[in-house]
């Protein structure tokens, strides 16, 4: 049953980075046709609206367990889901999908250490080496291959905006572990609703800046795509995910999303793919292996 959670979760954390790279591009393709707190607003009160109608009875019967730690499940909502996305689809107005997509590599190392500070969660050896190893892959693409580009990186405030972004997912992907343990649909909605109440007060900021956008054509099928992937189905996979393997393994699977986000950028936006996108790829899957490897290690050691 243990190798049967590890390969579902393995194929639910290969979807959810496919589904969230998706996500980065479509946020890009986003600029210049939809505002970045219409798209947050629309984003997760659509979850939330979708859930309610088709799950209403399981949120129902599991109200009474949610009440108590209702608050909690609201800031993680806040944090993880708007939190996280606001600072994304602002940072795409200055930065590039390619760029935002490496970024998000560095999310494991918070999930690390926030893992460690709120539930001082062991961490071995290899999956710190694992780390290591993927990570190095993640700079590999960031550079370009190219040790030079490494002294002349600037971080322009795009980049620093996606800093942000990954620090707050870090933050909710490690404070997951004491959620509720209720249906994922009433997880969802709660976490969905938080994400919406915290969003309003910034989309009417950004109405009174006279920066919002109306979605064009486009900014309408870019929405249709974040609500239905990266939202609801990429979200409950990797809540789903933590469940069976924990925030530390679950999180080290972000590693691909520089891989994924390479990829469709080269389908997607029509850039050329290199050959230091292939060692970045060896690289961040040995890492996730000898990392899942010390994982389960740990788990049979428990």
């Amino acid at each position: 049953m243990s190798n049967v959670n590890n390969y579902k979760a393995y194929a639910l954390l290969a979807l959810t980075t496919l589904f969230w790279a998706g996500n980065v591009v479509a946020g890009k393709l986003a600029v210049g046709h939809a505002s970045p707190m219409v798209l947050v607003t629309i984003r997760w009160a659509s979850v939330m609206v979708a859930l309610y109608v088709f799950q209403r009875k399981q949120i129902v019967d599991d109200w009474p367990a949610i009440r108590p730690r209702l608050g909690y499940l609201l800031f993680l909502g806040a944090l993880g889901f708007t939190g996280f996305s606001v600072a994304l689809y602002y940072a795409l107005v200055f930065t590039t999908a390619i760029n935002s997509s490496i970024l998000q590599g560095g999310m494991p190392l918070f999930v690390f250490c926030t893992s460690f500070i709120l539930f001082s969660s062991r961490i071995v050896p290899e999956q710190a080496i694992g780390f290591l190893i993927s990570f190095i892959g993640v700079i590999v693409i960031a550079i370009r291959g190219n040790f030079d580009n490494l002294l002349a990186l600037n971080i322009n405030f795009g980049d620093a905006l996606m800093v942000v972004a990954i620090v707050s997912y870090g933050f909710y992907t490690a404070a997951l572990r004491s959620k509720p343990h209720v249906h994922w649909t009433t997880s969802m909605f709660v976490l969905c609703l938080g994400a919406t109440l915290a969003s309003l007060p910034m989309l009417a900021f950004e109405m009174m800046q006279g920066a919002t956008q109306v979605p064009a054509m486009q900014g309408w099928w870019v929405i249709l795509y974040i609500v239905i992937f990266p939202s609801l189905l990429g979200q409950v996979f990797y809540i789903r995910a933590v469940e069976l393997i924990g925030a530390n393994r679950a999180g080290l699977f972000i590693n691909l999303l520089p891989v994924w986000g390479a990829l469709l950028a080269v389908v997607v936006i029509g850039e050329e793919f290199h050959g230091y996108h292939g060692v970045a790829l060896v690289l961040i899957l040995a890492g996730i292996g000898l990392a899942e490897y010390g994982g389960r290690k740990l788990s049979q050691q428990a």
